[in-house]
């Protein structure tokens, strides 16, 4: 297994996988100078080069998802994205539950539900269940909600005015996307380093919320739980606050990146060190 350590700075906690993480100095600053002070990092040389996911959208692609289509007739920031990656498994229950949530909250949303998400993809006779979706789901939310059942430009949806957060499972990659776009997220981490992920954003970034507990994670989240957790950053007192700073995140990660920003010129000296 990577090593994973704990550092403890300031009366704040935080997991850091060595093995896996690019550090971006917008996001993690604080931490790569508790990791320079370790004894194994004296002398040495760190470059905080992320993000390396793309922080803008390509202009003139040949075909837009019929998505984005749907999207440009939303208001800005009215439209609520949910995806859980392409391998997470929601159990038929629990997708019930997030379908009855999003029905409740009346809020406009894109939710993916993928082959992964509809259940055991290696049932009996090798064919996926269908999620189970509330009968008369689809003519409810006609208008209002948009379900997808292939793949979908999530970076796209992402940086589109009219999303306004992002239910998302926590992979680092997907979080790494909804910052850089100032998309603030609805965390529900189901495994792995996701519920490190999830304090991060919610915690310390403050760009986000936490759908349910970590230790309550083999227990079905119920729908008033889930309306609950998409409230808070979509209407809620203090939503605004919570998707300003994700915003403001955003423009810091991707001036970053950008010619002349603190990401470009340490990935330019690490080019150069290892080219010397």
């Amino acid at each position: 297994m990577p090593e994973i350590i704990t550092y403890k700075e300031t009366d704040i906690e935080i997991h850091i996988n060595l093995f896996t993480r690019i550090y971006d100095r917008e996001i993690e600053g604080e931490f790569v100078d508790v990791l320079a002070r370790e004894p194994e990092y004296l002398n040495k040389k760190l470059f905080t080069v992320g993000p390396l996911n793309p922080v803008a959208v390509g202009q003139g692609q040949r075909q837009r998802h019929d998505c984005l289509e749907w999207l440009d007739k939303q208001l800005p920031a009215s439209v609520l994205y949910v995806s859980f990656g392409s391998t997470t498994t929601l159990p038929d229950a629990q997708i019930e539950q997030l379908a009855i949530a999003l029905l409740n909250s009346n809020q406009r949303f894109i939710w993916v539900l993928r082959d992964a998400d509809r259940g055991d993809i290696f049932a009996e006779g090798g064919k996926p269940r269908e999620g189970r979706l509330p009968q008369g789901f689809a003519e409810r939310v006609e208008g209002r909600g948009i379900v997808i059942r292939d793949w979908a430009p999530q970076l796209e949806i992402l940086a589109h005015e009219a999303t306004a957060a992002f239910v998302s499972h926590c992979g680092w990659n997907s979080c790494m996307e909804s910052v850089s776009m100032g998309v603030p997220i609805v965390g529900w981490p189901m495994h792995s380093d996701q519920p490190r992920n999830a304090v991060f954003v919610s915690e310390y970034l403050k760009v986000g919320v936490v759908v349910r507990d970590w230790a309550r994670r083999e227990e079905t989240v119920t729908a008033a739980e889930i309306e609950d957790a998409i409230k808070k950053v979509m209407v809620d007192d203090g939503a605004e606050e919570i998707r300003g700073r994700a915003k403001a995140l955003g423009e810091a990660v991707r001036d970053a990146a950008a010619d002349g920003g603190s990401s470009r010129a340490d990935f330019d000296a690490f080019v150069a060190h290892i080219s010397r």
